[in-house]
């Protein structure tokens, strides 16, 4: 899944453990949270090195 739907489906999960007084399925909303947060590291992460490495081609409209 996506970061973003990690990230929604960790805090429904989060919540509904919270107000049913579920452990175990708030833990789980917290890890779902935390890997959709990862995901979002790595893609910014990966952005950053593609933009590095992009930076040191010359682009075509120099000479």
């Amino acid at each position: 899944m996506g970061e973003w739907t990690d990230k929604a489906k960790g805090r429904v999960k989060e919540t509904v453990g919270v107000a049913t007084g579920d452990r175990e399925l708030e833990a789980e909303g917290k890890a779902d949270t935390a890997k959709g947060n990862l995901k979002g590291k790595v893609e910014d992460a990966k952005r950053v090195i593609k933009d590095a490495l992009d930076g040191d081609k010359p682009r075509r409209d120099e000479p």
